[in-house]
């Protein structure tokens, strides 16, 4: 996730914002526990991982509008 913006902004943006910093370890967390689960690695059941999938998502895109937001106004 945000592959394509400077990594100094997202570094920046982690030490002043405390829910962009929380996010963004979490949907890294989701990320991992969704591939290990896709691989096999982590067994969960269907339920379990479509949750996983939709938090992430959520994640992702509360990151972007925060993205968006702290950049616009800094």
């Amino acid at each position: 996730m945000f592959e394509n913006q400077p990594q100094n902004e997202i570094e920046a943006l982690m030490k002043r914002d405390t829910e962009f910093r929380q996010l963004y370890h979490r949907h890294r967390e989701l990320d991992k526990q969704v591939l290990d689960a896709e691989l096999g690695v982590l067994p969960l059941d269907d339920a379990t991982l479509a949750r996983m999938k939709k938090e992430k998502l959520f994640a992702k895109d509360r990151l972007t509008r925060l993205f968006e937001a702290r950049r616009s106004t800094h």
